[in-house]
């Protein structure tokens, strides 16, 4: 039994932060419908790296979905989708907003087919506002939000993630805020819409920094691998040219580790007894840890710093991460059948439940795969199906 069997999910969304949400629906048995364009398709399939002209990116998003191909400007794929609605607990979408009213799908319309649909809206920046009708990716998210304001050396410029890290942050935010609304569907009998705007998920993650603006004028500053709430944090270079990263965010382990790089002296300075305190002596702490990992291998390092139950972790590249021994006793990844490519290896589910666990059933299918199938279920004829076909409404 997986946690979700008995919902179905309408993925209308395009690229990463929807279809992320959609996808770990998926992984726990939701039956999640993707809808792409009959003649482009999903944009991701064209992201990233490819084999024989497969998107790979495509093939982890769009795990555990049936793919279906609907052309929704089209009258006959707005039917499509009203009938999909009247059948389904989800629909994820990405549009710029006016656009499913324009189709004559808004949320309101689709409720009133099926009071008990969750409609979840993803857009760059809201369904309102002076720019809510303005083009809204991740990247603009990383910039508007003080991510990119923040990270980087000290004395270089703003730096943008090398990921759809704001994209991944929102998709995570969305899952939960479907289930949160599905939650309220079992007190209410009623569904409702969801307005996320791919700005605000990261906020929140970046800490309380409009908090401490607004209370003290602090406004946060570049500081590379170091914290501004914590220290000694950084990555530190091995005798054999390996980068370890270091964090004592918890003051028994800032004390440990002082202690084993020879400086048992500093825990005893009135300042150590915070974070903060400590990061106003960083030179000091990060010259000591230094030159102390410089002096040794990454291998005495990690086994020193283990014995005094301190914490430290080597700076992994996806090769260091393939063969690492606790992805593998975690099950971090899974090989599966591919019609397309034989086999591929993606990320397993993010976390394991003991009694209804998820599944990587199948990878990103290939446009249309699944079409006929879905429109089989929504009582369309072969005949049907075939017209609709034939006039570019459907592949």
């Amino acid at each position: 039994m997986t946690s979700l069997a008995n919902l179905r999910v309408i993925d209308a969304a395009t690229l990463f932060a929807g279809p992320s949400a959609a996808m770990m629906l998926g992984d726990f048995g939701a039956d999640v419908i993707k809808i792409e364009h009959p003649r482009r398709g999903d944009p991701s399939r064209g992201h990233g790296a490819s084999l024989d002209g497969v998107g790979l990116w495509w093939k982890s998003l769009s795990r555990n979905k049936r793919a279906a191909a609907v052309d929704l400007s089209q009258a006959g794929g707005q039917e499509i989708l009203r009938r999909l609605a009247a059948n389904s607990d989800v629909l994820v979408e990405n549009f710029r907003p006016g656009t499913l009213e324009r189709w004559g799908l808004a949320p309101a319309d689709l409720l009133e087919l099926n009071p008990r649909l969750i409609v979840a809206r993803m857009t760059g920046f809201g369904q309102h506002g002076p720019m809510a009708r303005q083009p809204g990716f991740g990247t603009l998210a990383e910039a508007m939000s003080g991510f990119a304001a923040m990270t980087g050396q000290p004395d270089g410029p703003p730096t943008l993630p090398p990921l759809a890290l704001a994209d991944g942050i929102a998709g995570l935010a969305m899952s939960y805020a479907i289930m949160v609304a599905l939650h309220a569907r079992e007190q209410t009998g009623r569904g409702q819409v969801i307005d996320m705007a791919i700005i605000e998920p990261i906020l929140g993650l970046l800490g309380p920094q409009m908090t401490a603006y607004k209370a003290l004028g602090v406004v946060p500053r570049r500081t590379g691998n170091r914290s501004s709430s914590n220290a000694p944090r950084n990555t530190y270079r091995t005798r054999d040219g390996r980068w370890l990263a270091v964090s004592t965010s918890a003051q028994p382990i800032a004390e440990r580790v002082v202690t084993l790089v020879g400086r048992a002296d500093l825990v005893e300075q009135p300042w150590f007894g915070s974070g903060s305190g400590r990061v106003e002596h960083v030179d000091e702490l990060d010259e000591a840890v230094a030159g102390w990992i410089a002096e040794r291998d990454a291998e005495e390092v990690i086994a020193r710093f283990e014995e005094v139950q301190a914490a430290v972790a080597p700076i992994y590249d996806v090769t260091d991460i393939a063969k690492d021994p606790q992805y593998e006793a975690l099950g971090t990844f899974v090989e599966l059948p591919d019609e397309e490519l034989g086999t591929v290896t993606m990320q397993n589910v993010l976390f394991r439940l003991s009694d209804t666990p998820g599944e990587v059933r199948w990878p990103g299918r290939g446009l249309g795969h699944d079409t006929d199938e879905v429109l089989g279920e929504l009582a369309y004829t072969p005949e049907e199906i075939a017209d609709l076909r034939g006039n570019g409404v459907i592949a």
